[in-house]
């Protein structure tokens, strides 16, 4: 008996010291990332009541889109109004969620968006009983748990990034390009159209086996017939240095998982699965560098239909069903997932996929990340590391995913209001009709000048424009998109100064009709483009102390630039971009005058150059 007291004694003598002797490093099993930390909860009996009015004062600490979301013990059968950051709206409410001993979530389908922090305000106005009110971010906008923020901004703000986001700003025009399997197939499935499918999500080609639910042993046989034509790459180089753009932006994979370059970490690539035998990214990004264009790629980390199963989904949306938070599809693989867990496809072909992009192209400007839906933080901030110790030179969008972007994107066919608020360089990007990838029915192409309104709007307000292109399965770029850009580049010739390295005028971004917004590209799609231009509009960039005043219309006659009077400040010189013709001008009370007879231009406008006199 002694000797097993001894025994028991020096062992708990052991695990103390142990236990203090514990490096401080060693792994810690770390509380998972609790969400519900960025919720707005509002309870219903800290409110301020008059009759059936609720009214709570609240910050919000994350700028962003949020959703309102009420909870009760019974379901109200009345109209709800709600009234919070300058938008009123009234719904009748569904249980989308039972949570907590069958307490009922209901969710408003308006989105409220909150442009700056501080103080808010909220009523709900109802006749039926509730618990509390919930304002939690968006699905699109997930707010992280800050812990590699500080890590993320030394990276983000090194000089190396501040070069890269220089030469960015300066570039201000790209081209996009959708090319892929699905480019064959031209937004047509057996003989049925993507539009007439009733699967929801986007109707545009590239979304062609999410849309049609292609197996991936179906859709790999695209695979065995892609062959396009040689010349592919000097060809589309050619087209953007036509078009006046000054770097390129390719699909390296998209959503089907298909990778136009030679991959080590899957066969499902350019070499190994079609005839082509050859890596169609290294190519373009030979020939783009010849035609001294930088060059990007687009990369589907998130989204990958063939080997991403069912991209994190139902591991997201048990957490979420238990929070009463909807979970969006945000188009992933529900209909023929891959047997490995989402993890293991981002380490055997994500990660490495990255790392031999960024090995195999030197001079990569930019990697421009998509699908993010259901990365977590700590993915997305490993990408993002990645990225950095590979190459810190490149840039990366905002859809790596929480908030890890080194520049905004507005959206597709999106451009934002001049009163926005940014809080981030941006960019815009754009297509020639209304599909990315090509869609062989698709006729509905911009016109010239509606290009250069985007254009123009877009670095007014301080953007960058990265305008697609959707090869067929040949490689040829429809002769429309090709026309629309060369004709685009004959103006960028003229009046390229006007655009390339500019700013937003801290004045005024444009003067004349109000801003018609690009709201999306069904938007676009639906309503067309209706808008129509007058020798009184113009729209404003500035570089050093050179504004340009911008017009899409032939230049007549005398014009007068309200934005200009006097109290501006002194002008000591004018001239029309493209011209040597000296011009009569006088800046008064009324703003300036300029005398255009005799100055030559097209009908798609001109640029009047104003020289400010230094302060």
């Amino acid at each position: 008996m002694k000797t097993l007291k001894y025994i028991t004694v020096l062992i708990f003598i052991f695990a103390i010291f142990s236990c203090k002797n514990t490096p401080k490093n060693e792994a810690v099993n770390e509380k998972p990332f609790d969400q519900t930390t960025n919720w707005i909860v509002l309870e219903k009996s800290n409110t301020t009541q008059e009759a059936d009015k609720f009214t709570w004062k609240f910050d919000v600490k994350h700028p962003a889109d949020y959703v309102v979301q009420m909870v009760f013990d019974k379901l109200p059968t009345d109209t709800v109004s709600v009234e919070v950051a300058g938008q009123k709206f009234k719904e009748v409410l569904h249980a989308d969620y039972k949570i907590n001993s069958n307490k009922i979530v209901s969710e408003f389908q308006k989105t409220v968006k909150f442009s700056n922090t501080g103080n808010q305000i909220i009523s709900i106005e109802t006749k039926s009983d509730f618990n509390k009110i919930r304002i939690i971010p968006h699905y699109k906008n997930p707010m992280g748990s800050g812990k590699y923020d500080e890590e993320w901004l030394a990276m983000h703000q090194s000089p190396e990034k501040k070069a890269a986001l220089n030469w960015f700003k300066e570039a201000k025009f790209g081209m996009f390009i959708h090319w892929g399997l699905y480019s064959q197939a031209g937004g047509i499935w057996n003989g049925v159209k993507i539009n007439d499918v009733s699967q929801p999500g986007p109707k545009v080609a590239e979304w062609l086996m999410h849309a049609f639910q292609i197996s991936r042993n179906e859709y790999k046989e695209l695979a065995k017939t892609f062959n396009p034509d040689k010349s592919f790459a000097q060809n589309i180089a050619k087209l953007a240095k036509d078009a006046g753009m000054k770097y390129v932006v390719i699909t390296s994979k998209h959503h089907d998982g298909f990778a136009l370059f030679d991959s080590k970490y899957s066969e499902y690539d350019m070499a190994d699965a079609t005839p082509y035998k050859g890596d169609l990214v290294k190519e373009l990004y030979d020939a783009c560098l010849a035609e001294e264009l930088d060059f990007g790629v687009y990369y589907s980390h998130g989204n990958d239909w063939m080997d991403g199963t069912d991209g994190n989904y139902a591991n997201i949306k048990k957490v979420n069903d238990s929070l009463g938070i909807y979970t969006h599809p945000s188009g992933k693989n529900l209909w023929d997932p891959s047997p490995n867990t989402h993890a293991e496809y981002l380490e055997s072909k994500a990660y490495p996929q990255i790392k031999e992009l960024i090995s195999m192209l030197p001079e990569l400007k930019l990697i421009w990340f998509d699908g993010e839906g259901f990365i977590t933080e700590d993915q997305s901030f490993k990408f993002y590391k990645m990225v950095y110790d590979l190459n810190p030179h490149i840039l990366v969008n905002r859809r790596i995913g929480w908030g890890f972007g080194d520049y905004e994107d507005a959206g597709d066919n999106k451009i934002p209001s001049a009163n926005e608020v940014v809080n981030k360089y941006w960019e815009t990007c754009g297509t020639t009709n209304n599909s990315w990838g090509f869609k062989s029915y698709d006729h509905d192409w911009k016109s010239t000048k509606e290009t250069l309104y985007y254009i123009v709007d877009i670095a007014s307000k301080g953007g960058n424009y990265l305008l697609n292109i959707g090869p067929d399965g040949k490689g040829d770029v429809p002769v429309e998109s090709k026309n629309i850009l060369r004709e685009v580049g004959t103006w960028m010739h003229t009046n390229g100064e006007a655009i390339y390295g500019t700013k937003r005028w801290s004045i005024s971004s444009s003067e004349g009709q109000e801003e018609t917004l690009l709201d999306g590209t069904t938007h676009r799609e639906g309503k067309g483009f209706k808008k129509t231009f007058t020798s009184n509009d113009f729209w404003f960039t500035t570089k050093e102390n050179n504004v340009y005043a911008i017009s899409l219309v032939k230049p007549l006659g005398e014009i007068t630039i309200k934005s200009f009077k006097k109290d501006i400040g002194k002008i000591t010189g004018v001239k029309i971009l493209g011209n040597d013709n000296e011009v009569e001008w006088n800046q008064n009370e009324t703003g300036l005058k300029v005398n255009l007879k005799g100055i030559e231009s097209n009908e798609n406008g001109f640029v009047v150059k104003i020289v400010m006199a230094l302060k």
